[in-house]
């Protein structure tokens, strides 16, 4: 199994460890605004049925992103 994959590919129920967020510009540096940092654990709660969007805990928060938006988030998934 391959340890590491972006948000938008994070299975349901399944928990990731931020290894990089990709690019330079305002959505890089908005979703790592929003918690989305080197290190920082994040699980994918729930995933709309068109794929389009999913809902995950970051911090304690709960952030519903685009499938488009959080490609650019690389992760290490936890055993």
């Amino acid at each position: 199994m391959e340890s590491l994959l972006r948000l938008s590919a994070l299975p349901v129920g399944q928990t990731g460890t931020v290894l990089t967020v990709e690019g330079q510009g305002p959505l890089a540096r908005r979703l790592q605004e929003l918690g989305l940092t080197c290190g920082a654990a994040v699980r994918c709660l729930d995933r709309r049925s068109s794929g389009r969007a999913g809902c995950y805990d970051v911090r304690g928060t709960v952030l519903a992103l685009r499938r488009s938006d959080c490609r650019g988030v690389w992760l290490e998934r936890e055993a």
